[in-house]
């Protein structure tokens, strides 16, 4: 499996816990990455678009709340496939950190 690209791995993350809406996800990933990450509509929904062809993603069927939420709001929720892929993604990264710590790449 190739690496993910962080905004990839980050919309995987957002989903981890719960669906979402792309406004949803956008505010998740900037709130994981102390801002360091903020996606525009763009780049979210091009990610969005490759991960439901990849079947990382898919549409949810239902909404949390219909009576107030906006009807047109698209809600994703991870699949299976997600879930290895990120989780994957997760030990390559502590692999890759603990090899950093190990030379004390940090301060």
């Amino acid at each position: 499996m190739e690496p993910l690209t962080p905004p990839v791995f980050h919309i995987l993350l957002a989903l981890a816990d719960e669906e979402r809406h792309g406004y949803g996800i956008m505010q998740d990933v900037a709130r994981q990455t102390n801002d360091a990450l903020q996606m525009g509509p763009g780049t979210l929904y091009g990610c969005l678009k490759r991960m439901l062809a990849a079947g990382l993603v898919e549409e949810a069927d239902e909404r949390p709340d219909p009576e107030m939420d906006d009807e047109r709001r698209r809600y994703y929720r991870m699949t299976m496939q997600g879930r290895k892929t990120v989780r994957g993604e997760a030990q390559r990264i502590a692999i890759a950190l603990s090899a950093a710590k190990s030379k004390r790449v940090f301060a």
